[in-house]
C-alpha cells in the first residue's frame, strides 16, 4: 500500500496538476500589416495565392466582415494598435495612447492582462504603440516600430514611358532586405523559436505569442520567383478603379499624402497593376512563413490545445476608388481577414455578423478566464464563433478619420459623410460590394440618410467623438 501512495503521489498526481494546468489555452496571435480583406485566395474574391491561410480558414471559423474603427491619425496603424492593444474604442485609445507606457505599468495593456494569467509572453516584429514591448512581453526580439524604410526611387511609379527605378527584389533598395534576409522570414524565425521555448515551459505556463508581420506594407518587397507568380496579363483592375477620386484632397487623401505618392497621378491601369502585382506576390511570400509558423506548432504538439488568431490593421485601397492607402472609410480599406481556430471551433465556417479586429484582445481575455476589465469596450466573439449566437455585439459599425471623415454601417447600408466637402454618401454592401453606386440622390438614399443621419449622431456621442457633423449637413439633422 505505501507502494501505491508514493506511485500516485509521485507519478498520477503531477499528471493530474499538469492536466488541470493545461486546460487553460495557449494563444497565438498572428498579424498582418495592410492587408485588405479581399486577398484571402479561399474567399474566392481575388485570384492570389495563399494557401496556408487557406489552410487556416478550412480548419477554422472565418469572420468576413470585420472592421477597424479607423484613424486619428494618417498613420492609421498607429490607431488599429493603440486599440487592440488597451482595449478601447478609437477616441479614448487616442487619449490613452499618450500615456501608453503609463497603462502598461497599472497593468491596462493586453499583454499584462495575460501575464497576470500565468501566461509567458513573446513579442516579434512590428509593434509601432507607445509602449516598450521589451516591457510588455517576456521575451521579444526584432521589434520594429513602423514601415521598412522606402528609397526615393519607390515613388511616383511606375511609369509606362519610362524604365521602372525601383525593383521590389532588389536588395539594394532596402526596406524589408535590410540586414540581409526579408523580414517576414526573420518573423517566421523567431516565432519558430518561440514555439520551441514555449514547449520546454508548457507544463507550468501557457503560452500568449504575439506574431507581428510588417508586411504586406510597403514597400512591397519579395523574391523574384513571388512577383513571377503574378505576371501583369494575370492582374485584374479592381472594378471601381478611378484614375483620381473626386474629393481626395477635402477627405486627408491628397497626393501628398506618402501613401498615395507610391503611384503616379492620375493613376493608370498599368501602375495599378505592378502596384497589385507586388502586393499579391509579399502577401504570398508572407504565407509561405505563416505556414512554416502553423507547421512547427503542429510538429510541437502544442497545437491542440492552441486557438490561432490571424487578422490584419487594417485594409488597403492599392487602386481601389483612385486611392493606394487605408485613410479612407471605404471596405477595402477599413475590412481585414479575421480567422480563430481551435478546439471546439468549428471548420470551414464563415460569418458575416460585423465585429471589430480588436476584439481578439477581449476573446483571448475569455479564453485566459479572465474576467473583462471595466476599461476594455471591444468583445468576446467566441459565443458567435462556436454558434451560440448569430447576432452581433454591434448595432452598427463606427468609422473615423481625422475630422475628414465619419460612417455608419447598420445592417448591409453604410452612410458616409464627409463634412469638409459636405457631402452625404450612402452604399449597399450586400448588392454594391465594391461601393460604386452612390444612393445618396435617390429617393431610396434620401430616406436611409434620414434615418441614418441622427443615429450616425448619436454613434459619435457614445464613442467620445467631438466632431460636430450638423454644422456641414443642417438638412440631414433637421426633422
Amino acid at each position: 500500500m505505501k507502494n501505491l501512495n508514493n506511485f500516485i503521489l509521485f507519478t498520477v498526481a503531477p499528471f493530474l496538476i499538469y492536466n488541470l494546468e493545461a486546460k487553460k489555452p495557449n494563444i497565438l496571435f498572428i498579424f498582418a500589416d495592410d492587408q485588405c480583406y479581399e486577398t484571402v485566395g479561399g474567399l474566392g474574391l481575388t485570384d492570389i495565392e495563399t494557401p496556408n491561410l487557406d489552410r487556416l480558414m478550412n480548419s477554422g471559423t472565418s469572420f468576413t466582415r470585420a472592421y477597424n474603427m479607423g484613424s486619428w491619425s494618417g498613420a492609421v496603424c498607429l490607431a488599429s494598435r493603440a486599440m487592440l492593444n488597451t482595449g478601447r474604442f478609437i477616441w479614448r485609445a487616442e487619449k490613452v495612447s499618450k500615456k501608453a507606457e503609463t497603462e502598461r505599468e497599472n497593468g491596462r495593456f493586453w499583454s499584462e492582462n495575460m501575464k497576470s494569467a500565468g501566461y509567458k509572453t513573446y513579442m516579434t516584429g512590428k509593434w509601432h504603440v507607445n509602449a516598450s514591448a521589451e516591457k510588455c512581453f517576456d521575451i521579444t526580439r526584432n521589434v520594429r516600430g513602423g514601415m521598412p524604410n522606402q528609397t526615393p526611387e519607390g515613388y511616383n511609379r511606375p511609369l509606362s514611358e519610362k524604365p521602372d527605378p525601383w525593383s521590389p527584389f532588389d536588395p539594394k533598395f532596402g526596406g524589408f532586405w535590410k540586414g540581409g534576409k526579408h523580414w517576414s522570414e526573420i518573423v517566421a524565425d523567431d516565432a519558430i523559436d518561440y514555439l520551441a521555448d514555449a514547449k520546454k515551459h508548457a507544463n507550468k505556463n501557457p503560452f500568449f505569442a504575439y506574431i507581428a508581420f510588417n508586411a504586406p506594407h510597403d514597400p512591397r518587397q519579395s523574391p523574384k520567383e513571388f512577383i513571377d507568380k503574378y505576371p501583369l496579363a494575370r492582374i485584374k483592375l479592381p472594378t471601381n478603379f478611378l484614375p483620381m477620386y473626386p474629393y481626395k484632397d477635402k477627405i486627408g487623401c491628397p497626393h501628398k499624402l506618402r501613401d498615395e505618392k507610391l503611384a503616379p497621378m492620375p493613376r493608370t491601369e498599368h501602375a495599378i497593376k505592378v502596384n497589385r502585382q507586388e502586393y499579391y506576390a509579399i502577401i504570398t511570400h508572407m504565407d509561405l512563413q505563416i505556414g512554416r509558423i502553423l507547421d512547427s506548432l503542429e510538429n510541437s504538439g502544442m497545437a491542440d490545445n492552441t486557438y490561432i488568431f490571424y487578422s490584419a490593421d487594417h485594409g488597403l485601397g492599392v487602386g481601389h476608388h483612385g486611392l493606394l492607402g487605408k485613410q479612407n472609410l471605404y471596405e477595402h480599406s477599413t475590412r481585414v481577414p479575421f480567422i480563430i481556430k481551435g478546439p471546439s471551433i468549428p471548420k470551414g465556417k464563415q460569418i458575416e455578423s460585423p465585429i471589430y479586429l480588436q476584439d481578439v484582445m477581449a476573446t483571448s481575455l475569455a479564453l485566459a478566464e479572465i474576467e473583462k476589465p471595466k476599461h476594455v469596450e471591444f468583445n468576446n466573439i467566441l459565443p458567435l464563433a462556436l454558434g451560440k449566437t448569430k447576432h452581433s455585439p454591434y448595432g452598427e459599425i463606427y468609422g473615423a478619420y481625422l475630422d475628414v471623415q465619419r460612417s455608419i454601417t447598420k445592417n448591409d447600408i453604410k452612410l458616409l459623410a464627409y463634412p469638409n466637402v459636405p457631402l452625404l454618401r450612402v452604399y449597399d454592401i450586400e448588392k454594391d460590394p465594391d461601393e460604386k453606386q452612390d444612393l445618396a440622390t435617390t429617393h431610396k438614399g434620401k430616406v436611409l440618410i434620414k434615418k441614418l443621419f441622427p443615429q450616425l449622431v448619436k454613434l459619435q456621442k457614445k464613442m467620445g467623438d467631438s466632431l460636430d457633423l450638423s454644422q456641414s449637413f443642417p438638412l440631414a439633422v433637421s426633422k
